[in-house]
This record gives structure tokens, C-alpha cells and sequence, in this order.
């Protein structure tokens, strides 16, 4: 099974720039081992199972909730049976189509 899911998380009470909270979100990414990218609006992770997605969002949510009263979350999944490794090949394959 392969299950993309892109998210944001953020601080809503914590001014106009969130970047060092975002961070915090990306380390818990990072530490988790799952293929992600990092985009200007959000993060988009794939793992092999909806629960390690879910899991993802708690952990994220834990690393903010400590000193922050209210977060934003969002996220939307794309879960699929079959192999994993679609973060790369649907991009690739629309690269294809494009050309040179």
C-alpha cells in the first residue's frame, strides 16, 4: 500500500512567522524515515500504512503542543494498494509528458 498524504501544521497564536515551528514538524519527519518533501504550503510525506500517516500527524501535533494553544491542521490523503515510491514516480511521469 502506498498512502500520500500532504499536511500542514502550524501555530495560530504565535504571530506572523511560524518557520522555527514548522521546523520542529520537519525534524519529526525526518526522525521518522518516510520519503517527504518540503513545499512552500506544506510538507507531503508517503508512507506504507494509513496508521504510520495518522501516527505522523499526533507526533507532529505533540511537537507543538507544548508551548502552543492553538494549531492549524490540515491534510489530504491519496491511499492506493499497490507498491510504494508514487511521491517520485507521479511527478516523473508527468515530467515525461512534458518534454523537453
Amino acid at each position: 500500500m502506498s498512502v500520500l498524504m500532504e499536511f500542514a501544521i502550524f501555530p495560530t497564536d504565535k504571530g506572523e512567522s511560524v518557520s522555527p515551528y514548522v521546523a520542529r514538524v520537519i525534524r519529526v519527519v525526518r526522525q521518522r524515515g518516510h520519503p517527504h518533501r518540503l513545499t512552500a504550503m506544506g510538507t507531503i510525506v508517503e508512507t506504507a500504512r494509513f496508521e504510520e500517516a495518522t501516527a505522523l500527524l499526533e507526533a507532529a501535533y505533540a511537537a507543538l503542543a507544548p508551548d502552543c494553544r492553538r494549531v492549524y491542521l490540515v491534510a489530504k490523503f491519496d491511499i492506493r494498494e499497490g507498491p510504494t515510491g508514487r511521491l517520485e514516480a507521479k511527478v516523473r511521469a508527468v515530467e515525461e509528458k512534458l518534454g523537453p
